[in-house]
């Protein structure tokens, strides 16, 4: 009789049962590299192309056919970087003064936001009051809030870390107190049954629970910081990219104010990918993250 090893693997066939050796099979790993290369290739190949076919059509004047505009109303590609380049000190400086602004303020607004979290949860009666008292200060737009900020704060960066801390509030008070009421029943009935205290509850179960929504609100607030900071230097400020942009479309200099737009939007990218970071550092014990 045949000896059957370990490598032997048997499958049923229209002649009955076949083996079939291992080392003949495909190992699936190979297929898994494949499968994930072909993934990443489909999501940053064809965002990349549809990026640069879109390039093109800018640097060749075709958008501007399109919708009727002269190269003074918007500048092409190669004028920007041109720009880019001849102001690249100022441009630093000023986005790491807007930078500086946007990160505070999130901080100190998400900060705020998770403490009232925190209360709602604790004390439920008046948890739902305050959370729409929060949500209802989001609703105000930055241009009533610039003036009054300005007025409190002065017309120094304290104004605009105060607006972009009241814009970044809501998000993640609304979210971190969602994450901390959605606890799973059972766990929680583990945690009484073990007699657990109402700041242990807390610490291990709701605060755990919560901290997805809390990156899910950061990575929220990264973009309303950037937002909130440069809207707010447009109406009191004597630097950042807000300032810059809103000086240099008043007096007809397009190429410098879209670079401000480029590296505005570069700096949002990389706070993004900064906070998203974190989260696949923090949260590695997390579903989302296990594969």
């Amino acid at each position: 009789m045949e000896e059957k090893s370990v490598d032997d693997v048997y499958s049923w066939s229209e002649e009955g049962v076949v083996k079939v050796n291992k080392q003949d099979d495909p190992s699936p790993a190979p297929v898994k590299k494949r499968v994930k290369s072909r993934m990443k290739l489909q999501q940053i190949g064809l965002p990349l192309a549809a990026g640069i076919v879109m390039l093109l059509l800018w640097e060749w004047q075709v958008l501007h056919q399109i919708f009727g505009l002269q190269t003074y109303q918007l500048p092409i590609p190669s004028t920007i970087v041109e720009a880019l380049v001849e102001n690249a000190p100022l441009l630093l400086s000023y986005t790491g003064y807007t930078m500086t602004e946007a990160v505070l303020g999130m901080l100190i607004g998400s900060s705020l936001g998770f403490v009232v979290a925190l209360m709602a949860t604790a004390w439920p009666r008046w948890g739902r009051g305050g959370l729409l008292v929060i949500a209802s200060l989001n609703a105000v737009p930055i241009v009533a809030l610039a003036p009054i900020m300005n007025l409190w704060f002065g017309s120094g960066i304290g104004s605009r870390i105060a607006i972009v801390t009241v814009i970044t509030l809501a998000a993640m008070a609304i979210n971190a107190h969602k994450g901390m009421k959605m606890v799973d029943p059972l766990a929680l009935d583990l945690m009484h049954a073990y007699a657990a205290k109402k700041t242990e509850v807390f610490r291990y179960l709701r605060i755990m629970n919560s901290l997805p929504y809390v990156f899910t609100a950061l990575k929220i607030n990264t973009t309303a910081s950037m937002i909130g900071a440069i809207v707010g230097e447009f109406f009191f400020s004597s630097k950042g990219l807000g300032y810059l942009l809103s000086n240099s479309i008043k007096v007809a200099k397009m190429p410098l104010g879209w670079s401000c737009i480029v590296v505005a939007a570069i700096a949002g990218v990389v706070f993004y990918l900064l906070v998203e970071w974190l989260e696949r550092r923090m949260l590695k014990w997390h579903v989302s993250h296990r594969a």
